[in-house]
């Protein structure tokens, strides 16, 4: 039988009738029946047992449920010791408890209709049982112990998968009815088992080597419920008492019908009282479904109006994705146009990047490595040198102690907030104080020592050097535009879009192979300044006085003496050719130009003289230069510069910014330094540069760990940290 045939919840109608049945038999002068028939039960109830174990009931009828078993976990079989009558027919029930037989008092046995497949061999402690009813069952034999069944009076086994009935069966000497399928038998006989209970029970005996008496003279009265059940009479018993014992029988039987009467009456007055109240409940049903489609409708009709809600939210929702898509989009074509233009102009400066090396280490020899004149060393300006190597010093140990300090406040920020701060800030004091103070001894200690003339020489040598500064500008561009690129997928990964991520990488992987190979040329650079330096220091080894202040001034200078006096001969220069500087190369720009000059370089071979060797550019030059000349024809004072930047620029005296190099990619605006934070622990600003993948997206605590990025899981072959300049 199917799970849910077997655990289904009863009906209403079963649940009153088993209520019904329950507190009738609890009533006071109820009989001793407890009938929970037709109740959809799918095992006995707790209280059934209770109700026959405290009022000894005699009768259980419970036939026509979903029983399994008749006993649950919780109750023993003891509670039904009194039950004389036992109907489980019409049930699903697999097996009886093992401790069947401890109902002694049981007569009757009703388990038709079961899937009972064998007997417990207890049932054979059944002494007082005289009907035993297993018709329609799954058994394939009987117990040996059915031989005890010394008031078994009829037995009934048709409809099973018996072949064989147990020898045993011959000292029942009380069976009376036997009934089985004859046609299916083995033992006895098929022929014998035709004629009947007689000839059977004749067959077992001549098997078993017993005589055979008729059922009548071993009929006891098992039914008495004083005494009688342990005794053995014998076939010559009193017939008075026979005669008592049916006169009995009959009252008892009469007093039976009365009550089946009475129990008619009630059942039938339960049944209109059923009846009535199955009439309440379709009006009440009737009254809940005209309610619940009232409900229904109001709920249809929020439930549209929900739907309306939604969907202009949804159209709301897939405007606004498609307005960011296309926004993100348009801020990915921008980047990749940035980067474009930054790829072509490095592929127009590599072009032309072993001319301006040559030139580069040319004028550098040329200023550098030329000997030191009398003139130069009367001309010395030893006070102003030494207050500009003094800034110089200052201005680099300031640095190198701020960012000490930046480093040691961040990493004992969690461990020392208040007292660290409190030290820190008290040393700054102290040591600005003392830097104070030894300003004056500082300088001249500056004329007086030759190595600190050299560390300053040194620090100018590379802020002055303009490749040094091209590859420093190049790489902070690189490293801005790494840091929009991480931040366009970090957004593009957000809106769940798949757009151009294939060029994005490729983006990021161009820009990160230009990194490298702009730091591959700083470290190069780098190893060239040294050089030179060692140059410069083997030069001075013959001890000449302060030939290091002479190098320093001459590095501040910084322009040839030729051109200097070229551009001093002039008495009134037309302009410097400012809006044609940033398209010249670097060591171009360091020569003043005039108009009539710019004019009259007309040929490629004059550009190239100067650094100029691309077409484009000598164009671009001249096409400029014809746009001025124009303009001062018309207002020629507006050409004209003011004398003091003319002399600002021919006489420095302390280390100045040089103007930075053309910038290949975007405007000045959208090349600001945006912060990104860390997507590791996502409080502090993104500052490490992961290589080879290029993505900036982690601060410098959290990526010490990593061994991959955290974006993309590649390898991590090189960290690069990012300082942004307030």
């Amino acid at each position: 039988m199917p799970l849910f045939f077997r655990k289904r919840k009863p009906s209403e109608e079963a649940q009153k009738r088993l209520e019904y049945q329950m507190c009738l038999a609890k009533e006071a002068g109820a009989d001793d029946i407890l009938d929970i028939s037709k109740c959809e039960l799918s095992e006995i109830p707790f209280g059934a047992f209770a109700t026959c174990k405290v009022l000894q009931k005699k009768v259980l009828i419970v036939h026509t449920n979903h029983l399994t078993s008749l006993l649950p976990k919780s109750c023993s079989v003891l509670s039904l010791i009194t039950i004389k009558v036992l109907d489980l027919h019409d049930n699903q029930l697999t097996a009886l408890p093992e401790d069947i037989g401890q109902l002694t008092a049981l007569q009757v046995l009703n388990l038709e209709r079961n899937q009972l497949t064998y007997l417990p061999r207890s049932i054979g402690n059944l002494t007082q049982l005289q009907t035993l009813n297993v018709k329609d069952n799954k058994l394939k034999e009987l117990p040996d112990t059915l031989g005890e069944l010394r008031s078994l009076r009829t037995l009934d086994i048709r409809d099973n998968e018996m072949q064989r009935l147990p020898q045993m069966l011959a000292h029942v000497r009380t069976l009376e009815t036997l009934s089985l399928d004859a046609s299916s038998m083995v033992f006895p006989p098929p022929e014998v088992c035709g004629a009947g209970t007689e000839a059977i029970q004749q067959f077992l005996c001549k098997e078993s080597g017993l005589d055979y008496y008729p059922p009548s003279q071993y009929l006891l009265p098992v039914l008495e419920q004083d005494g009688a059940q342990n005794s053995q009479d014998s076939p010559d018993g009193p017939a008075d008492r026979f005669s008592r014992e049916e006169v009995e029988w009959q009252n008892r039987f009469s007093d039976y019908e009365k009550r089946r009467e009475q129990k008619m009456l009630e059942k039938l007055e339960f049944e209109r009282r059923l009846e009535l109240g199955q009439r309440e409940h379709a009006q009440l049903l009737q009254q809940s479904h005209s309610q619940k489609d009232e409900i229904l409708q109001s709920v249809r009709e929020e439930q549209s109006r929900l739907d309306q809600g939604l969907s202009e939210h949804r159209r709301y929702l897939d405007a606004e994705r498609q307005r960011l898509q296309e926004q993100l989009k348009q801020t990915e074509q921008n980047i990749s146009n940035r980067i474009q233009k930054l790829l072509q102009n490095n592929q127009r400066q590599k072009k032309s990047s072993e001319i301006l090396k040559s030139l580069e280490n040319e004028r550098i020899r040329m200023e550098q490595l030329m000997s030191i004149t009398q003139e130069e060393t009367e001309n010395l300006r030893r006070r102003e040198i030494a207050s500009a190597m003094q800034q110089m010093l200052t201005e680099s140990c300031k640095n190198r102690f701020l960012q000490m300090t930046y480093e040691s406040q961040r990493q004992n920020l969690v461990q020392q907030a208040c007292s660290s701060m409190a030290e820190m800030d008290e040393r700054f004091q102290q040591i600005l104080s003392w830097q104070q103070m030894d300003q004056n001894k500082a300088i001249s200690q500056i004329l007086q020592e030759s190595a600190m003339q050299k560390a300053a020489f040194e620090a100018l040598q590379v802020k002055k050097d303009l490749m040094h500064r091209q590859i420093r500008n190049q790489i902070k561009l690189i490293e801005t535009e790494l840091l929009q690129l991480t931040q366009l997928e970090l957004k593009r990964k957000s809106l769940d879009t798949e757009a151009l991520q294939e060029m994005i990488s490729e983006q990021r992987w161009a820009l990160s192979s230009l990194l490298q190979q702009l730091l591959k040329e700083k470290t190069q650079r780098e190893e060239e300044l040294r050089a030179i330096l060692t140059e410069l220091e083997a030069k001075s080894e013959t001890k000449q006085e302060n030939y290091w202040l002479i190098q320093y001034q001459r590095l501040l200078n910084q322009k040839p003496l030729s051109l200097k006096l070229q551009g001093t001969c002039v008495d009134k220069p037309d302009v410097v050719l400012s809006p044609c500087l940033h398209l010249l190369p670097l060591p171009s720009q360091h020569f003043f130009f005039n108009l009539h000059t710019m004019w009259h370089m007309d040929g490629p071979r004059s550009y190239s003289q100067v650094g100029v060797s691309e077409a484009g550019l000598q164009h671009e030059i001249l096409r400029r230069a014809r746009e001025l000349l124009d303009a001062a024809r018309i207002q020629p004072e507006l050409l004209k510069p003011p004398p003091d930047e003319v002399l600002g620029a021919l006489e420095p005296t302390a280390p100045e910014e040089l103007p930075e190099s053309a910038r290949p990619s975007a405007p000045p605006a959208e090349l600001e330094v945006q912060t990104s934070e860390c997507v590791v622990c996502m409080e502090r600003e993104a500052q490490m540069i992961f290589l080879n993948c290029g993505h900036v997206c982690c601060c410098l605590q959290c990526c010490q760990p990593l061994r991959t990025c955290p974006l993309c899981r590649q390898e991590i072959a090189q960290r690069l940290r990012i300082y942004h300049s307030s």
